[in-house]
């Protein structure tokens, strides 16, 4: 037996029940105005009616100083800088998918990172994920393993090579791998194709 379940329509609503909804979104968590604006035309009515609706309710939030990608760039850099230990890169990336213009998330980046030493950023985040140093018969394997975590994390293959190199791994684990290969500065180039915001 099967059951049929429809997903109930939820009637749309007006400027102030938008307006109370998307407090209530920005009080369980920051959100872009991009976030909010695609969270709210769930429940905003169609066409131009729910669109005004939608300006009149971000341009009000913007004024109680409720939401702000300037804020949220800020935050959002400083959290995962400080407590991830994320490298330039990932956050770059994550900001602009999160639909922060390309221009707040240079400058919040700058303001963030430019005294960042990465090479002690990277050895804080294996620390903080307890990375163990590659050994035994298929280490070079597991540096390799290593070396895309690390990738992911946001450094650049330059500052990876310098903490594997730290590390004292035999030669045959560093096959391969080589300094200021492809880096997390090449990425710059790869910007022209993340969408502008």
């Amino acid at each position: 037996m099967t059951f049929n379940r429809t997903k109930k329509k939820r009637e749309p609503v007006g400027e102030a029940g938008l307006f109370e909804y998307a407090v209530g979104v920005l009080a369980r968590r920051m959100r872009t105005v991009r976030d909010l604006r695609r969270l709210m035309k769930n429940r905003a009515e169609e066409g131009e009616a729910g669109e005004r609706a939608m300006d009149a309710v971000i341009v009000r939030l913007t004024e109680l100083k409720y939401l702000s990608d300037t804020r949220f760039a800020a935050d959002y850099t400083r959290l995962r800088k400080e407590n991830e230990k994320h490298g330039r890169r990932r956050v770059q990336q994550d900001l602009m998918q999160k639909g922060v213009h390309k221009d707040l998330v240079a400058s919040t980046l700058a303001q963030a990172y430019d005294d960042v030493d990465e090479v002690a950023l990277a050895r804080a985040y294996v620390a903080r994920k307890r990375i163990k140093q590659p050994s035994g018969p298929d280490a070079q394997k597991q540096t390799t393993r290593i070396m895309g975590r690390l990738m992911r994390a946001g450094f650049s293959s330059s500052a990876i090579f310098k903490v594997l190199r730290e590390w004292h791994l035999p030669e045959e684990a560093l096959e391969g791998i080589e300094e200021g290969g492809r880096d997390s500065d090449s990425y710059a180039e790869r910007d022209e194709d993340l969408p502008e915001f």
